[in-house]
């Protein structure tokens, strides 16, 4: 992998054609999530562009493999959110964890472990459409005892934050990419019940494009 920006690939509809995966633990109790090539200091979803004739599923397990240096079990696809581009979004399960991966070595990327709750705080604080996808994979909350993650989740959900207003966005629109999904198009994310098992092959994109 080189650091330059691959051409770009638009759908049908004219959207940049994005993939990208929320990599999680076998009991998706915690969500590993890397660090911005912009400030090494903010955490994202890993993922980035679909490359000419790659299926995005496919185009997911390679981001994940090249941005994070992990591979596993590809599962079902999450919904969709469009801000200029399209992003298909799975849930990958790890199963292997490389020492040392391509952005590692080219740019000096990292990695971590959150929990669920951790990854939807961090996440919200400059990658609110990312929080909301990590956010859907939370536990039902008991309704007789509120999380105090609930407010600022159920904004993102029910779109009362729009991202394109949060002035910590403007020049990182291309990092958040659209969230495309299998489904049809709502405003805000919705879990799909189609289920990939894809198992782990060995962009018009900066690598913060997710």
């Amino acid at each position: 992998m080189t650091d330059m920006v691959k051409a770009r690939n638009y759908d049908e509809d004219g959207f940049v054609k994005r993939a990208a995966c929320i990599c999680v633990n076998d009991d998706e109790s915690q969500v590993l999530l890397v660090s911005s090539r912009r400030d090494s200091e903010l955490w994202i979803v890993p993922g980035g562009g679909v490359e000419p004739n790659e299926l995005p599923d496919m185009a997911a397990i390679r981001e994940v493999r090249e941005e994070a240096g992990v591979c596993g079990m590809l599962g079902r696809c999450l919904g969709n959110s469009e801000r200029g581009h399209r992003t298909s979004v799975y849930v990958l399960v790890v199963k292997e964890e490389m020492e040392e991966w391509d952005e590692s070595k080219v740019f000096g990327r990292k990695r971590k472990w959150f929990s669920l709750e951790e990854a939807v705080k961090q996440l919200a604080k400059h990658k609110p459409v990312q929080s909301s996808y990590v956010s859907l994979l939370l536990p039902s909350p008991d309704p007789q005892s509120p999380s105090s993650l609930a407010p600022a989740v159920n904004a993102i959900i029910e779109d009362q934050v729009d991202p394109a207003s949060d002035p910590t966005h403007g020049s990182e629109v291309e990092e958040d990419g659209g969230l495309e999904s299998c489904g049809e198009r709502t405003k805000t994310p919705s879990l799909s019940k189609e289920d990939l098992s894809n198992s782990c092959p060995t962009d018009e994109t900066t690598a913060d494009d997710t």
